[in-house]
């Protein structure tokens, strides 16, 4: 038994450390450690007979999120494909869980930085060889021309996919860079932030780099950083000047319209038509998982520019949950993120040791990041990259065990 005990703390102690990594080169390697990581805690759980859960007020709430997408399945076109969808709200689940209660020690930890940081640049290098070449190192996808902008992907296949899977672990890195490390390790974290960024920069993807931008400005504010919190704010004067000149011509042709150059005509389309599918779904929705499947129902008449596909993403997380679970189902989600960074400031306040605080806190500009990512993309649909944001939740929790004890 206690053989069979150490090979599950291996591989779940090496899965929390490769899963972050893994998300930078293919789904496929990550959903391999996110079930050896769920059977490894499983039967650790079951031959210590412990047990298997043990949830909190946070982990209640998502259950009733569960609840009620279930309820969703009364409007549902599809029954297997909102099965599904529940079978991804459980795993969703199961990530934060597992994270909170696997994450072990600060050795633990250091090795999570070190796959994070990994994954950045592989990740960043690898969008730089596709500007340079024409195609991604890793599974030759092309980069992606757009009013003649060069946008890379890199292994992702979608350069605003690629944009919030840095978005959300570059803050974490320069938050550590910024407030915490010294010396070597400082330059060296202070480079691989900023080769991250340079990532989302390459990207061109807007809501990317709006979400690193205040997920950067929120940690700086808080740790009262005056010449970060400066800095940032001369840059955003700065930037309608260093812009690429066919950005510039192309805000020009826009009448320097903000919601447009945010959103683009075609999603500002595809948010009526969302508003559409809830206001005859406003409480139940039309059915976890099927707001592509209902799309075309549901589309209004649309100007002759911004003419949308039949089956389409809402572009926004709180419209698309809007539309698949109703209002309802979007407000309970609301009060699990009101409860979980309540559940935040109060690790934050109990926590003594300057590392773990920093941690938290760039956890949460990261988790910011993506958040404000999700206004304009379906950020916690794309399977892969919400994967990062359900383990930093995670992390974020698992940091409670490092508050002394009374």
């Amino acid at each position: 038994m206690q053989k069979a005990l150490k090979i599950f703390d291996f591989i779940s102690y090496w899965s929390l450390i490769l899963i972050p990594f893994s998300i930078a080169i293919a789904p496929a390697m990550t959903s391999i450690f996110m079930g050896f990581l769920l059977f490894a805690f499983l039967a650790k759980r079951i031959i210590k007979r412990e047990k298997l859960f043990n949830f909190t007020m946070l982990h209640w709430v998502y259950i009733a999120l569960m609840v009620w997408a279930l309820f969703s399945f009364k409007n549902t076109i599809d029954p297997k494909v909102s099965f599904r969808g529940i079978l991804k709200m459980l795993q969703d689940l199961m990530i934060f869980f597992i994270c909170a209660q696997e994450i072990k020690d600060r050795k633990h930890i250091i090795k999570i930085i070190g796959a994070v940081s990994c994954g950045i640049i592989l990740s960043s290098i690898d969008g730089l060889w596709q500007i340079k070449f024409g195609r991604d190192f890793i599974r030759g996808y092309e980069l992606i021309l757009n009013i003649g902008l060069k946008r890379a992907t890199a292994a992702f296949g979608n350069s605003n996919v690629f944009g919030v899977y840095l978005s959300a672990i570059v803050p974490f890195i320069l938050g550590l860079a910024i407030y915490y490390f010294k010396g070597t390790k400082k330059i060296l974290m202070l480079a691989i932030g900023i080769l991250g960024a340079v990532g989302v920069a390459i990207t061109y993807s807007r809501g990317t780099a709006l979400g690193l931008y205040l997920g950067l400005l929120f940690i700086s504010i808080c740790r009262k950083n005056k010449a970060i919190t400066v800095l940032l704010l001369a840059f955003l004067i700065i930037f309608p000047f260093i812009m690429p000149k066919q950005v510039k011509d192309w805000a020009k042709s826009i009448n320097y319209n903000p919601v447009v150059f945010m959103c683009n005509d075609d999603r500002i389309s595809i948010y009526r038509n969302s508003e559409n599918m809830i206001k005859h779904h406003p409480f139940v929705g039309v059915g976890v998982n099927t707001f592509c499947r209902n799309y075309l129902k549901y589309k209004v008449a649309e100007p002759y520019d911004a003419i949308t596909g039949d089956s389409m993403y809402a572009h926004n997380n709180f419209l698309q949950m809007a539309g698949e679970i109703g209002l309802v189902g979007l407000a309970i989600f609301l009060v699990f993120l009101m409860l979980f960074f309540r559940e935040c400031v109060n690790i934050y306040h109990k926590l003594k040791d300057e590392y773990y605080r920093v941690i938290l806190l760039s956890i949460c500009g990261g988790l910011l990041a993506f958040l404000m990512n999700g206004l304009t993309e379906t950020t916690l649909y794309y399977a892969r990259v919400a994967m990062i944001f359900w383990y930093f939740i995670g992390f974020a929790l698992a940091l409670k065990k490092f508050i002394p004890k009374q």
